[in-house]
């Protein structure tokens, strides 16, 4: 897989240039509240940098690196209903290359997923942050029996997600009240960098899920091979949307105070080289000499080099499965 199959770098860009406008429209930063570390509630923490005025620390016990001090919840929930980049990101960012993210992404993904479900059982699964509904939608091909749960707060991806034949609850999943003790399995992609107290969600996870049931997550890790080389400039830090990158070691910790116990912590990225190719190559970003001979390397050994940073726990692209504690 490679980046631009999944992200096209020109219209990525144009996103990130409406962010830039709906930063200066949506977020007050005199509003903008001071907390502890997300993931270990540590207040002590060290300056990193700032990027369109949002500034990242990093926590000096654990190594996450977050916003800080953070835009209130009501002001980003009202940036992800209200702001044009959003809307871009939809039809212009997500629909074109929908079928191509269901092939690379979606269908391995409910492939991985898919063996937690016996063959001939009933479980309640439901993807927290559905989206198009296309995990849900090819979990489903591998296990029809069970019952798909869509929590999705988007009008308009809720009624796509509702068109599939998938349980609907249009909402986010803090304000989900009649399901308590109800999923065998949650699952939550790409959502866990975005959130506003990471804790609490958590908390509300652990609720709805059954006595020993399963949470799969994934999310940055903020000693990600691209993220830890380019840094700022990585475009993964892309406030106000990313506010957490946690790592292997305090993703583990945050889980684990909020009732879960840890079956597995891994970075099964495949675009960590990829990433840090285009922006050598496509946007001249500076990596030192080292990266640029490498730039110039076959394929051949940038495929070794991307194996190697995903099974040593290094790539960008972390996964977390979880049990709840009976």
């Amino acid at each position: 897989m490679k980046e631009e199959e999944i992200r096209k770098r020109e219209v990525f860009n144009k996103y990130l240039e409406l962010v830039e406008e709906d930063v200066k429209t949506f977020f007050d930063f005199s509003r903008f509240e001071v907390g502890p570390c997300p993931a270990c509630g540590d207040k002590r923490s060290v300056e990193q940098f700032k990027k369109l005025g949002f500034n990242y620390v990093s926590c000096k016990n654990c190594n996450t690196l977050f916003v800080n001090p953070r835009p209130p919840f009501s002001v980003l929930d009202e940036f992800y209903s209200r702001s044009p980049s959003t809307n871009f990101w939809v039809n212009e960012f997500f629909k074109p290359v929908a079928q191509i993210r269901r092939e690379k992404i979606f269908k391995p993904r409910a492939q991985d997923v898919a063996p937690m479900i016996p063959a001939t059982s009933h479980l309640n699964v439901g993807d927290i942050g559905a989206g198009f509904g296309l995990f849900l939608e090819e979990l489903r091909k591998l296990r029809p029996d069970s019952t798909y749960y869509a929590i999705e707060p988007s009008v308009e991806m809720a009624g796509i997600c509702r068109s599939l034949g998938l349980e609907v609850r249009q909402q986010s999943v803090e304000d989900v009240k009649d399901l308590d003790g109800s999923f065998d399995i949650l699952t939550a992609f790409e959502l866990f960098e975005h959130l506003h107290n990471p804790s609490l969600f958590l908390k509300k996870i652990n609720g709805l899920l059954k006595p020993g049931g399963h949470l799969v997550l994934t999310t940055l890790n903020g000693e990600g091979f691209d993220i830890l080389l380019l840094w700022e400039r990585s475009k993964s830090v892309s406030p106000p949307h990313h506010l957490n990158f946690f790592n292997t070691g305090s993703i583990a910790g945050l889980m684990k105070n909020n009732g879960f116990e840890i079956i597995s912590v891994t970075t099964p990225g495949k675009l960590d080289w990829d990433i840090v190719d285009g922006m050598i190559k496509k946007e001249k970003a500076s990596t030192g000499k080292l990266w640029d001979k490498v730039a110039l390397l076959d394929e051949k050994a940038k495929s070794a080099l991307q194996k190697w940073i995903s099974e040593s726990n290094m790539s960008s692209h972390m996964r977390v499965v979880a049990r709840k504690v009976k």
